[in-house]
């Protein structure tokens, strides 16, 4: 009852601000269709396989196997579902799925509704999903759902003394396939025993990535064949506090920013700061990017691609709520610098631990780290190896995956 009432309380203030708010009028929006876009678009007898995940970053950790399905078992149609509009705006046109939509709040009448039209056959939910109602329904009507990515930690509800009934949710997965040994261990504490650790399906898809990078001649150019460059992804305001300085100090590096937010407002902020010529990527020409010592990307897509052009990376968000993805530059065998907030991401604990990752407190920590791999070609060499070497190792968890799922 104190679950469905918070729901409720949640989709209350949903609707409230969605008049004076674009990602909550978004979902509302995306809501009042939801329905009539599964009743135009579920092809009857065709059996689906549905994959949810709350937002981008899930979907990018599933997204490798629903394309691995997809390759192998072209029988089957896909039905992906987001809760967030950060996740649906971007991939409501991925092509990997048959349907993609969001998924309808997660009230008794709404989920026998959903799955009523959707009829999986199967269901995964990425990393955090848990879902009571519609996990207790799956459950009911025997449909095989599945955790995937999912990492457990003792703070969490399901382990607490006040988590009640609600520890029950997670005995509705036929399987869950964690990232480490300590959830097989919390989940065993509370009665939870079909587990298996696979680790983290991001090690495959960065290798995915990796192999399929696009070539970027522009920034081909801008980089050369004298200087080491050095590639800033998803930085934030302190995070370029901190490397860009050290830039403008050392002609003998060339710079790379992939900032995490890039309106115009913090552009001109990023370009401010900088004492070199700088060029964007939307203004770069032959001619001169090559006259430039900072390339700055004001467009998405492209970082994923560009972390191959440089020997040094810089993860941002380390300084704020949390850091972004590291994988994406460790897979190019480079070393990685991030900030402190990053207890919670098994990679980068991984990364430190095989030294192909660092962390640094400040700009101090920065400046005396940089300085080591610009003058210690055999130390940047090493932790770049580590990095590279840190990713390979630790894929595989897709085919450990497939090895459980009957398909």
């Amino acid at each position: 009852m104190l679950y469905n009432l918070a729901i409720v309380i949640y989709d209350f203030f949903v609707h409230l601000a969605a008049p004076f708010s674009r990602k909550p009028r978004k979902m509302m929006k995306g809501h009042w269709v939801v329905y009539e876009l599964l009743r135009q678009q579920v092809e009857k007898g065709e059996q689906y396989i549905w994959f949810h995940a709350a937002s981008l970053g899930e979907f990018e950790q599933g997204r490798p196997l629903i394309e691995m399905i997809r390759e192998k078992y072209p029988n089957y149609k896909i039905l992906l579902t987001f809760f967030s509009p950060s996740g649906y705006e971007v991939r409501k046109h991925y092509r990997g799925a048959d349907i993609v939509c969001y998924l309808p709040f997660d009230k008794p009448r709404n989920v026998k509704k959903f799955l009523d039209i959707a009829n999986p056959c199967m269901a995964f939910f990425i990393k955090y999903e848990f879902w009571k109602n519609y996990l207790d329904e799956l459950h009911k009507r025997r449909i095989p759902v599945y955790s995937v990515s999912s990492i457990f930690r003792p703070q969490q509800i399901f382990f607490r003394w006040y988590g009640g009934s609600y520890k029950n949710v997670l005995k509705c997965f036929d399987h869950l396939f964690v990232q480490n040994e300590e959830s097989v261990r919390l989940l065993e504490s509370i009665g939870v025993t079909r587990t298996t650790v696979v680790g983290d399906t991001r090690f495959d898809r960065v290798l995915e990535i990796c192999s399929q990078a696009k070539e970027l001649p522009l920034v081909e150019s801008f980089k050369g064949n004298n200087r080491k460059t050095f590639v800033a992804g998803s930085s934030w305001a302190p995070d370029e506090d901190i490397f860009i300085p050290y830039f403008n100090e050392h002609p003998e590096m060339k710079l790379i920013i992939a900032p995490h937010v890039i309106d115009e407002s913090h552009l001109q902020e990023i370009i401010g700061k900088l004492k070199r010529p700088v060029v964007r990527y939307t203004q770069a020409t032959e001619e001169n990017v090559k006259q430039a010592d900072c390339l700055i990307i004001d467009c998405f897509g492209l970082l994923s691609s560009i972390y191959r052009y440089g020997e040094i990376s810089y993860v941002g968000g380390g300084f704020g709520v949390s850091i972004h993805n590291t994988l994406e530059a460790a897979v190019y065998g480079i070393p990685v610098i991030f900030g402190p907030n990053n207890y919670k991401f098994l990679e980068a604990q991984g990364l430190k631990a095989c030294q192909g990752g660092f962390e640094i407190q400040g700009k101090e920590d920065f400046d005396r780290l940089m300085n080591k791999f610009l003058s210690d070609e055999t130390c940047l060499h090493k932790a770049g190896k580590n990095a590279g070497d840190y990713v390979r190792n630790n894929a595989g968890a897709l085919e450990k995956i497939m090895n459980t799922v009957s398909l």
